[in-house]
């Protein structure tokens, strides 16, 4: 059993084209992954990847503790279902089953041993005999299925196993291959473009598209938490109903209007909790999201209500789908329209063409995306929240509370916007707050504090103690002040970039041969930067090279880095210091190298103006700049 580690994985063809992009995650053993999306999405490409039968461009891929990147396929003790079940035609159910076995030159009493407890788990004892032509397209999946349990692999890996087969039988074996999960007690990775299969069998779902992992979550998160518009509208059916619209706050409440309708709900601005501030006074085009189910023909149901234009309606058996739009003056009754609207009712229900009803809507799942990035406003973790703020006589007043502000924060007096992020707020001793709620947001623990008007979002740790009542820090280098749209002053940047060569020397080392001691050439690796040379380990060098290509030494890189991962010292990079940043608990060099500007964590007090840097590179980001991708 294994778990598994991708790490910055990418897939390039020699023509250019991204097939997978920076695909980061981590599988616990045990687990049942689905990779899915839309075809040419990128997810058999990653599971292929994963077994060896592409090569990774850049990236690392670990199974267990040990890095595969370069391991044979039969070495990486993983097996692999096929959509196409890739038997031997003229061997038996048991010769097939048995025959990667006989190349391992197992014993045949262990060989038998393993053929037939596979058998017995999938129920095809009776047809060891039989040749696949014999038997059925599900009788034939659960073969391919049993060659590869009786290697009792690390890791099971499915590529669509199940599309071969009609409706009936591929329910019957999606149940049956959780089953097989559950007994063998491995880790499964399973590619499907089918949602059903993927709500219904993983344990976490991986959402792609164009070669971009969308979200990575558990199927209920997916469903009740979708990241963007293309999760929402993939995951669920029928898929998510979206309409162009705009919200508006006047005071604790917010006008939500759907365009080219008459519809306007009144909510209260507590659902907006975590909405970007920004979407709440209707100067940017939002896209609203509710599902099917959260609609009711029963006006009643729910305390917010529309009036819509039946079209049609499907009868379901358990339920009806009533199709209807809710611009009741469209004339279109066929046609698919921005206002269209699906509404899951009771069995039975029936109304004609063309009738007006009145429906209610349940705005506690509401969804809501940016109509130009298709964003959710309000993600599970809000990244930052805007609010109110005075400056005056060096202090900032917000929230009730005044904060002396320090030297590196020289803003004018006035009024300003000022966006305290998510990761700012740590539980301290400087602001008063209250916990409204606390959420397990995929094993963090995220807090909701109100503070004066407004709620502020905070990560804390598992063996932080958190009361009804607590007090808050919010880190100053981090927030940002602006007036009338205009950015007057930023959060320190955290992210410093460097261009970079790697280089490869000819040296002499000393190796023992035969029992002696002897000289013999090898290469060594630098990395070279601005004016300064860093020793460049083997294992960080072979991964550019590897994913870079022989001519990687002639490739400008970029090392990224934050201000914690680069050090004064006494040799290094030239810098000089433009000015030094004074946060109050910290200080930052700002540096420049070359036209670069590098921002440097110093001690209190520093005030030299040229200085050496030193770089770490195995703790940075190394980017190839041509084509974007990350190789360490």
């Amino acid at each position: 059993m294994a778990s598994l580690n991708l790490s910055h994985i990418y897939k390039v063809y020699p023509n250019g084209k991204k097939a997978v992009n920076d695909f980061s995650m981590e599988i616990a053993d045990k687990e049942f992954i689905v990779f899915v999306g839309p075809s040419g999405c990128g997810k058999s490409t990653t599971l292929r990847m994963i077994a060896g039968l592409e090569d990774i461009t850049a990236g690392e891929l670990r199974i267990g503790d040990v890095v595969v990147n370069d391991v044979e396929p039969k070495d990486r003790d993983i097996a692999m279902v096929f959509q196409n079940y890739a038997l031997y035609p003229h061997m038996t159910v048991y010769e097939n089953m048995a025959f990667g076995l006989r190349l391992r030159k197992l014993p045949k009493e262990e060989i038998d041993r393993k053929v037939r407890e596979a058998a017995e788990i999938l129920g095809i004892t009776e047809y060891l005999d039989k040749k696949p032509k014999e038997m059925s397209g599900g009788q034939r999946q659960r073969v391919a299925l049993g060659r590869a349990i009786v290697r009792s692999p690390k890791v099971m890996l499915l590529d669509e196993p199940l599309s071969n087969l009609d409706a009936k039988l591929r329910n019957a074996m999606r149940s049956e291959i959780s089953k097989l999960h559950h007994k063998l007690q491995t880790t499964f990775i399973y590619v499907t473009h089918d949602q059903v299969e993927a709500m219904t069998m993983g344990t976490r779902i991986v959402v792609m598209r164009d070669g971009y992992v969308q979200q990575i979550d558990t199927p209920r998160n997916l469903y009740q938490y979708p990241g963007n518009k293309f999760v929402a509208g993939f995951i669920g059916t029928p898929q998510m109903n979206f309409f162009e619209g705009k919200l508006v706050q006047e005071g604790d409440v917010v006008h939500i209007t759907f365009d080219n309708t008459s519809v306007q709900l009144d909510a209260p601005v507590s659902l907006f909790n975590k909405t970007s501030r920004a979407y709440l006074d209707g100067s940017k085009k939002v896209i609203i999201g509710l599902r099917a189910e959260h609609l009711s023909v029963n006006p009643d149901a729910h305390p917010y209500r529309a009036k819509c234009r039946v079209s049609h309606v499907e009868e379901l058996g358990t339920d009806c789908q009533v199709y209807a739009d809710f611009n009741t003056e469209s004339e279109d009754i066929v046609g698919e329209s921005p206002t269209t609207v699906i509404i899951k009712a009771p069995a039975g229900s029936t109304y004609d063409v063309d009738q007006i009803i009145e429906v209610s809507l349940d705005l506690n799942h509401l969804h809501i995306f940016d109509a130009e990035t298709e964003e959710s406003i309000a993600p599970r973790i809000p990244s930052e929240v805007v609010v109110d703020g005075v400056v005056k006589g060096g202090k900032l007043q917000l929230l009730g509370n005044t904060i002396v502000l320090p030297e590196a924060i020289a803003a004018e007096d006035g009024e300003y916007d000022v966006a305290i992020p998510t990761s700012a707020v740590s539980l301290g001793e400087d602001i008063a707050a209250k916990v409204v709620e606390e959420e397990n947001v995929n094993g963090q623990r995220l807090l909701q504090l109100q503070v004066g008007d407004r709620v502020l979002f905070s990560i804390v740790g598992d063996d932080e103690q958190v009361g009804a009542s607590v007090k808050i820090n919010i880190d100053l280098k981090q927030i940002k002040l602006s007036r009338e749209g205009e950015v007057m002053q930023q959060p320190l940047n955290l992210v410093n970039t460097l261009e970079a060569r790697i280089s490869k020397h000819k040296v002499v080392v000393e190796k023992e041969i035969n029992g002696k001691v002897k000289k013999v050439p090898d290469l060594a690796f630098t990395l070279d930067v601005a004016d300064a040379v860093f020793d460049c380990s083997r294992r960080i060098a072979l991964r550019l090279v590897n994913g870079g290509g022989q001519n990687i030494f002639d490739k400008k890189l970029n090392l990224q880095f934050s201000p914690y991962q680069i050090t004064v010292g006494e040799e290094g990079i030239s810098a000089t210091v433009e000015k030094v940043l004074d946060y109050g608990k910290e200080a930052f060099a700002v540096c420049h190298v070359g036209e670069q500007v590098v921002n440097v964590s110093v001690e209190k007090g520093f005030d030299a103006a040229e200085i050496k840097l030193s770089v770490d590179p195995e703790v940075m980001a190394i980017i190839e700049v041509d084509r974007n991708i990350r190789l360490a």
